[in-house]
């Protein structure tokens, strides 16, 4: 059960409650369900209980009781326990919500967590004649796309200028605020007022065209805007220290993983994941220590204590919707960078559990596993192109 399929589950059991005569409310529209915060449990929670509690003319916790005995005879969930004063803590039949997970990652591919149709906004992005902030506004514009916005760019400079060419960093008009809406961006003109936004975050110093296209979005997008970007060779090293080589290096092992696997005979299929038995002995020794921030990129070293249940790396997954929406919502392309890093750090230990290991044969866990692994390679590769980032299959 996804994210999506299990708000719409909790909103059929306000309905049924609704119905019973239990809850005199109106159904809300849409469920929010996050993972547990401090002191939750399971995979999910929501505070609905609460939100319901004043409009029903009940205590919260008898809300979260009443919806509570409906869920727990829900398809897909596996129970369900009220924390707090009245938070619903929702853990889903392990098997299957994983491989729906899984699933519906694949399916979509790149295009995981962007929206199906046009939501009718219209956005206007407007950006002073700066590097950063034209890139930042690049970025946005990408993801408020992928969010169904209708989306023009303007940059008050004419012509564009060469670090422009170099970055990828093209606007739809120059000089002006106020030209209509570009008909060449996603979805089509309607007759909502535009959002019009000025994006003005902390110039960079010095030119960070030196770096490449990748490198140089990179070290002007991972910063929150109000942070000044560090414009240094750093962001071109291979080595562990530098967070997009960590991004860069999950995805290409990813892509290696699938060909390692067809030309063992397998291929990726979404199923029950194990906790994996981690052969110790096919890493270096210096993998049984916390990896130094130096490590070259052939010696990524991780400690066998890391290779756990991939909760964690399915919680990030999971989470991939939610971090574009709000990117979206506020503005900030650097959450969908450091999401990346989330994602990359918590799929790297998994990564070495993939394959067989010596006459090991192929087997469902296997499958499974890599289905997995291709799964982070589809958000990852996602998540730099919406960045203007390029995803290598080698590395």
């Amino acid at each position: 059960m996804t994210p999506v399929e299990l708000s719409r589950t909790v909103l059929r059991a306000v309905r049924r409650a609704v119905d019973d005569g239990e809850l005199d409310v109106g159904v809300p529209a849409a469920v929010k369900v996050t993972p547990p915060g401090p002191g939750g449990c399971g995979d999910y929670a929501t505070n609905l209980a609460l939100q319901l509690a004043g409009p029903a003319g009940q205590p919260p916790l008898r809300v979260a009781e009443i919806l509570r005995t409906r869920l727990l005879h829900s398809d897909g969930i596996g129970d369900v326990v009220v924390t707090g004063p009245g938070f619903l803590n929702i853990s889903l039949q392990g098997e299957g919500s994983q491989a729906a997970l899984v699933r519906e990652i694949l399916e979509a591919g790149e295009r995981y967590g962007h929206v199906e149709r046009p939501t009718g906004q219209l956005v206007q992005l407007h950006a002073p004649h700066e590097v950063r902030a034209v890139v930042v506004m690049d970025a946005l514009a990408r993801v408020l796309r992928s969010q169904g916005a209708l989306v023009r760019t303007s940059c008050a400079s004419r012509p564009e200028p060469d670090w422009a060419q170099v970055l990828g960093a093209h606007t739809d008009v120059h000089g002006t605020l106020e030209a209509p809406v570009s008909r060449d961006a996603h979805g089509t003109p309607g007759t909502a007022t535009p959002l019009h936004l000025t994006l003005r975050p902390v110039p960079a110093t010095p030119d960070p065209t030196p770096l490449g296209r990748d490198a140089a979005r990179w070290a002007l997008l991972h910063p929150a805007a109000h942070d000044r970007p560090r414009v240094t060779a750093e962001h071109l090293v291979q080595r562990e220290s530098n967070p997009l080589f960590r991004v860069r290096y999950a995805h290409a092992r990813t892509r290696a993983l699938s060909r390692n696997a067809a030309d063992l005979g397998f291929h990726a299929e979404p199923g029950h994941l194990e906790s994996p038995a981690l052969d110790t002995s096919a890493l270096d020794t210096s993998a049984r220590a916390t990896p130094a921030r130096n490590t070259p990129a052939q010696d990524i070293a991780v400690p066998p204590t890391a290779v756990q249940t991939p909760t964690a790396l399915l919680t990030t997954l999971a989470a991939h919707p939610r971090t574009l929406q709000a990117v979206a919502a506020h503005h900030a392309p650097d959450r969908l960078a450091r999401h990346l890093v989330t994602v990359a750090d918590a799929a790297l230990p998994f990564l070495l559990t993939v394959l067989p290991r010596g006459a090991e044969k192929p087997s469902a866990a296997h499958r499974a596993r890599l289905a997995l692994a291709e799964a982070v390679g589809a958000v990852l590769a996602g998540g730099l192109s919406l960045l203007g980032i390029d995803a290598p299959e080698h590395l």
